[in-house]
């Protein structure tokens, strides 16, 4: 019988074919992963294929003597440990803590994704799989991000060192000689600035909010005035890397007034999916996008991350992600097939179950579907049409060279609580791999092939390549989601995808997008057929993706990212044309929005919606046409002053009446007109008067006063709270805004109370989503009128492991500090500053202190003197402070190793 490699053909056809031994050795190698497979141990069973092989390769080496060219494709770290995601029915504090009994550093804990991410030693897997509340443990889910650039001209990743060093040094260049900001090519492209000016509209009101792999020189983009202070970054969720920083250059230049905010999206799938609700429900972003997938998110049912999308859409958010740039079946780039098994008959006496047959021939089988020589290093999935988490049915997936050599394979156990899903990765040198599928055991199902980057392509030996539309998939393909495919703003990508490719498109600038313009050649095609809903049961639907064009390849001043290329910059720029939209028109509906950007889009490709670039190319000016838009006013009430009428003090104290002046700022893009603040309060005893003032016209960036009469009954004990409720009335879409002003009866005390954390020197684990955390207990204050928070130490160095200062650490822009009080609120103390340097010793954090603490630079280490923190301290004193406050240390990245040491509270009350 005819194995796994060559066409079978009619006589009349003479194709040129493999040789038979070639055949042989790919057969009998699948067979020896085959019989692996079948020997797993229970627990074994629940651990990912590619581990187990390791596993045991490393225990006895004859494990590849039938295997020469395998690779599992581990990432085997020092002391043969691992990065897995450990899947579990529920995340316990006893599952955390069997994690770190058994050697694991945590990187990321999600209770509803149901998930724990840590770095095992590779003896450690079977033994915590072998617990009942664990479903399986995987190699930790990888991804990408959609940056379209070069690999083949990519310089090594600098070292955390270098990286830090080269952000500082720039960072004080910007500052020393200011550049002229750089505004991405996009804005004109889309004509966001002919929008901008005939509509007078620029983002008020609305927050913008990004998720990609890291931050790390937003410090820089604020100092360069490319980015504004205030960037709202969720704490602990700086991640790693730049992208994030240029998908917020691109959502500022054209959107300039919109609040932003940032979440990392590279913590593992469950963790992105955590911080997908956290910013449309803790930090209130109206509009998110981001520009990752995570490789096992399925085709046919929307996992983890795309309920997440849902779930933030529900609320009323719009969402908008990269459609990927993993190539389309029109531009001959896809390395994408999906369609039904086909059982080729091939395999029996050789291996267990049967090979699918490509060719959709009758009269012909092909067993393997050919990849181009390019399509080294990408990641390859395999999913089928069974619900997630409840797959019986199992398929295997398998990769060999035109020698016939199986050189990478992944080959799980599906019997009824796993997933649909296979994943190998290709090895860098990519001459005449081929992929197979085999179905171990189960039924005929729906079958998605897809090498992510890679490419279907006729190899030189007979066999013809078979790909089809539908690469995008994932939350992308959600149905809350506007998924974003590109077309380039101005110069074309200036590289070939795979060498003798036709040329790169180009785009407008300095003109605006018309029906001319052309899609990216890698830009992702859809569409995205779906079996099952959230909860598995069947629900079968086809999803018109991508849902539009977005320009990419435009400037931004972060380094690797200027072009910025690829779907991860066309997304943003999507994201802000809505921002705008929903600044001219606070209130719209996420339908109305996504109504305007689709219906107003200009057709680039096949006439009507087509499965390249969904409706087409979004213009803004256009898009602002068909919605209208006003500029609107945004006036909220500030912080108001005291002055009390007895004592002429500026405190309200028990038995007076005081004079509150309450300022209303207009920071919106039109006139605040009849403008009304009626201020209210719940404090029982306190009297206003008047209830209501008029403010008159508020204009663009005026601040008007008032004045209210605030009087405290004389039971009114020292240091309660009083309560302002100012709720500003005026015309236009954004009215009313309210505000809350919490203040204190009595004055503040000139005593400061110091409290320590009396404990033993307890240790920051390094890169550990968990940390350590200490207590301070707070005793006899009551209310709190002034907090500062102090790291101290008796004498201050520089030196690594240095015992007389309050935080030694050998990397201090490593870590994440925040602090809890007994209420539960919490502010961020500071926040991956400090870049290389070393050790934090007599540090004060003080909301009143001149410089910010992100201002430090590693000449200043050990770092001394008083700061500003990240967030407000002072919004930790609502409540009285008596009880147990927690400071806790996040060291969020690899290598450097330190201890908190000697911390304290100083507060003063009220007399």
């Amino acid at each position: 019988m005819l194995l796994t490699l060559g066409v079978v053909s009619p006589a009349s056809a003479d194709p040129p074919k493999a040789s038979k031994g070639v055949e042989d050795r790919t057969a009998a190698q699948i067979a020896a992963l085959q019989d692996i497979k079948k020997s797993l141990t229970a627990a074994e069973s629940k651990v990912d294929s590619a581990l187990v092989v390791e596993q045991r390769r490393r225990a006895n080496a004859t494990t590849f003597n039938k295997l020469p060219a395998l690779q599992t494709g581990v990432k085997v770290h020092s002391g043969n440990t691992v990065e897995v995601d450990i899947r579990a029915f529920k995340v316990t504090d006893d599952l955390v803590a069997a994690v770190k009994a058994a050697g694991g550093g945590i990187r990321s804990v999600s209770t509803e994704g149901r998930t724990v991410r840590a770095q095992l030693p590779l003896t450690a897997l079977t033994k915590l799989s072998a617990r009942g509340d664990v479903r399986r443990v995987e190699t930790a889910v990888e991804y990408r991000t959609y940056h379209q650039k070069d690999d083949r001209k990519a310089d090594p990743a600098p070292s955390k060192e270098d990286k830090a060093r080269e952000i500082e040094a720039r960072t004080r260049e910007a500052l020393v000689a200011p550049q002229a900001v750089r505004t991405g090519e996009g804005d004109r492209a889309h004509a966001a600035d002919t929008a901008r000016n005939d509509f007078r509209v620029t983002g008020t009101g609305v927050k913008l909010c990004a998720l990609s792999d890291g931050v790390d020189s937003l410090g820089l983009s604020q100092a360069a005035g490319e980015l504004p202070a205030g960037v709202d970054v969720l704490a602990g969720q700086e991640g790693t890397g730049n992208e994030g920083t240029a998908m917020l250059e691109i959502l500022h230049d054209i959107a300039p007034n919109a609040s932003l905010g940032f979440a990392t999206a590279v913590n593992g799938d469950a963790s992105f999916a955590d911080n997908i609700r956290s910013l449309r429900f803790r930090l209130g972003c109206d509009v998110i996008v981001d520009d990752i997938l995570y490789f096992n998110e399925s085709p046919f049912q929307d996992g983890v991350i795309a309920q997440a999308v849902d779930a933030v859409t529900a609320d009323g958010a719009l969402y908008f992600s990269s459609a990927g740039n993993d190539g389309n079946v029109a531009d001959g780039t896809s390395g994408h097939w999906e369609g039904q098994f086909v059982d080729s008959g091939v395999g029996v006496g050789k291996f267990a179950g049967t090979a699918h047959d490509f060719n959709p021939s009758p009269d012909a089988k092909q067993v393997f579907n050919p990849l181009s020589d390019s399509s080294g290093n990408v990641p390859v999935t395999l999913f089928w049409s069974d619900p997630l988490a409840s797959s019986f049915n199992d398929y295997d997936l398998y990769l060999a060279n035109s020698q016939g050599n199986v050189v990478a394979f992944s080959q799980g156990v599906q019997d009824g609580s796993q997933d649909p899903y296979e994943r190998l990765n290709t090895p860098t040198t990519a001459s005449g791999l081929r992929l197979a599928v085999v179905k171990f055991r189960g039924e005929d199902k729906y079958l998605a092939l897809s090498a992510l980057g890679g490419r279907f392509k006729d190899s030189s030996d007979g066999l013809k390549k078979y790909a089809t539309p539908g690469v995008t998939r994932g939350h992308s393909a959600a149905k809350g989601a506007i998924s974003v495919a590109a077309a380039p703003a101005n110069n074309p990508l200036p590289f070939d995808l795979e060498p003798g490719d036709p040329a790169n498109p180009r785009g407008p600038f300095p003109n605006a997008f018309d029906g001319t313009q052309k899609p990216e050649r890698f830009t992702s095609d859809g569409p995205r057929r779906v079996f099952f809903a959230p909860d598995g049961t069947p629900s079968e639907e086809v999803r018109q993706k991508p849902d539009l064009t977005a320009a990419d390849g435009v400037q931004t001043s972060v380094a690797g990212f200027n072009p910025f290329f690829g779907t991860s910059a066309s997304a943003p720029n999507a994201a802000a044309i809505a921002g705008l939209v929903l600044s001219g028109n606070p209130g719209l509906s996420p339908a109305e929005v996504r109504e305007a950007l689709t219906g107003t889009a200009i057709d680039i490709a096949e006439a009507g919606v087509d499965n390249r670039t969904g409706a087409g190319v979004v213009r803004a000016d256009l898009v602002l046409g068909y919605t209208g838009a006003s500029p609107q006013p945004l006036a909220k009430a500030v912080k108001p002053t005291v002055v009390n009428d007895g004592d002429g003090s500026q405190y309200l104290k028990p038995g007076t009446t005081a004079t509150v002046t309450v300022p209303v700022v207009n920071s919106g893009d039109g006139t605040a007109a009849s403008t009304s603040l009626v201020l209210t309060t719940p404090t029982a005893g306190v009297t206003i008067a008047p209830r209501s003032k008029y403010y008159g016209n508020v204009e663009v960036g005026q601040t008007v006063t008032n004045t209210f009469k605030v009087s405290v009954p004389a039971s009114a004990s020292t240091g309660s709270a009083v309560r302002l409720d100012a709720r500003v009335t005026f015309a236009g879409s954004t009215s009313p805004t309210t505000s809350a002003f919490t203040l204190n009866v009595g004055e503040p005390s000139r005593e400061t109370k110091t409290f320590a954390y009396t404990g033993p020197v307890a240790a920051i684990p390094d890169n550990d989503a968990t940390g350590v955390t200490v207590d301070i207990p707070v005793s006899g204050v009551g209310r709190g009128s002034r907090i500062v928070f102090s790291i101290d130490g008796d004498t201050c160095s520089s030196a690594t492991g240095a015992t007389t200062v309050g935080i030694d650490h050998s990397f201090v822009g490593d870590l994440v500090g925040t602090l809890t009080s007994p209420s539960g609120a919490t502010a961020t103390v500071f926040q991956r500053n400090g870049s290389t340097g070393n050790n934090l010793c007599q540090v004060v954090f003080d909301d009143t202190a001149a410089q910010p603490f992100s201002a430090v630079t590693s000449n200043l280490a050990p770092y001394t003197g008083t700061w500003r923190p990240t967030t407000p301290l002072g919004a930790l004193l609502a409540e009285p402070v008596d009880g147990t406050w927690k400071f806790k240390v996040v060291d969020a990245a690899a290598s450097d190793r330190g201890s908190i040491r000697a911390v304290s509270l100083k507060i003063n009350g009220y007399v």
